[in-house]
């Protein structure tokens, strides 16, 4: 289902967004990597599983809310996540997140977590991949036109580019001496995200 669901969608997004996918190359078929990139819509993840391609089958991780959505969406969701209840985190919640990172290959992450803008990235996505010593493999979504689309007509013409994979350890750098756990968390996040913008 995975395979045939990620064809078809990547017609939809080659006749609608004109999709253009540079760097599957950086993706090794023996590697093991946390995926991120900014959300801005919930087209995001739709381009993230048709550029890794139907043979790099990617597990997002969902919050439980959007099951509320349309039923297309839902069914998207549900072939393709493992889903949270972010907003009532339980050890269940938790558990689910570990099995996921220890059983998929790739993982796909939206580190600010929401489609709002102005949020800062969380430290979620670094952390398990530290945890289960998978690389980080950053996506840029870049849009040329407005984004979202503008429906029904207006959308843009999308390029997505995949970075080359590292550890997150490349995140750490140089920080002020005596720095503690949050600071050195949120430049952290910072370096994640900067990455993914210049992947």
């Amino acid at each position: 289902m995975y395979s045939t669901t990620t064809w078809l969608l990547y017609v939809v997004l080659k006749l609608l967004f004109r999709l253009r996918v540079v760097g599957r190359e950086n993706v090794k078929p023996d590697g093991s990597y946390v995926v991120v990139a900014r959300h801005r819509s919930y087209w995001d993840a739709p381009f993230m599983a048709v550029a890794l391609g139907a043979r790099n089958r990617i597990q997002f991780i969902a919050r439980r809310g959007l099951m509320k959505g349309n039923p297309i969406l839902r069914f998207l969701i549900r072939g393709f996540s493992t889903i949270i209840d972010r907003d009532n985190f339980a050890k269940s919640d938790f558990r689910r997140l570990q099995q996921a990172f220890e059983r998929e290959r790739l993982i796909g992450l939206f580190p600010e977590g929401t489609t709002k803008k102005r949020v800062d990235a969380k430290t979620g996505a670094f952390r398990f991949a530290e945890m289960t010593k998978k690389e980080i493999l950053p996506v840029n979504i870049k849009a040329d036109g407005p984004y979202p689309p503008e429906y029904p007509l207006r959308y843009p013409r999308v390029i997505v580019s995949i970075g080359k994979p590292f550890p997150v350890a490349d995140l750490e750098g140089d920080g002020p001496s005596g720095d503690g756990r949050v600071a050195r968390h949120r430049r952290m996040s910072e370096r994640l995200m900067e990455r993914v913008d210049t992947a």
